[in-house]
């Protein structure tokens, strides 16, 4: 996938481009890193780059079950969400992800309003108990901005990691050619 987002048709393949646009750079912030380096924590937060990606997954599965009407994990499984634990793998977790990923595909695909009502959980102290439902569109642009903000944070985990950014990641793993002003990421060592 290129650095941008390809022209869209529509609205809803609009909301799901930009949607796998940012699961993509998430995803691209683990590139080349092991087990342990997932893991790791090295800035003042407990954020690893393998606990946020298992995070947004767990989010954007949330909120699908929210659409479709399905109960959600309890909070001691949320905070758990942040930790890549002892028995999971970065392969495991990313594999998760594009299950979760092909399902909201699936489960958008097979909502013909996209102003479908999406009722607001109200068993969370961060949801207004004012709104009585969301939109479809809603939690797509919610899921957008989540999981943005969260590559963010993988972003300066990963640069703390190992002093790989973003765009060098980028032109590593998608093996665009050294120029005068963007050098791919040669990974750890010198190889990738």
């Amino acid at each position: 996938m290129p650095a941008q987002v390809a022209p869209v048709a529509d609205e809803r393949a609009g909301l799901l481009s930009y949607l796998a646009q940012q699961r993509y750079v998430l995803r691209l912030t683990a590139y080349g890193l092991t087990d342990e380096q997932a893991r790791a924590t090295p800035t003042v937060s407990t954020l690893s780059v393998g606990g946020l990606i298992k995070h947004v997954a767990a989010t954007e599965r949330g909120w699908i079950d929210t659409v479709r009407q399905r109960p959600q994990s309890s909070v001691g499984e949320y905070l758990e969400n942040f930790r890549l634990g002892p028995d999971e793998t970065l392969a495991s977790v990313l594999d998760r992800y594009d299950v979760v990923a092909s399902e909201t595909e699936a489960v958008i695909a097979s909502i013909a309003d996209l102003g479908q009502p999406v009722p607001v959980p109200k068993d969370v102290p961060w949801n207004p108990r004012d709104v009585d439902a969301w939109s479809v569109r809603w939690v797509l642009l919610h899921l957008i901005e989540e999981t943005a903000r969260h590559a963010g944070h993988a972003d300066i985990v990963r640069e703390s990691l190992d002093g790989a950014t973003a765009f060098p990641l980028l032109a590593a793993a998608e093996g665009w050619p050294a120029s005068p002003w963007l050098q791919p990421w040669p990974g750890p060592a010198g190889g990738a």
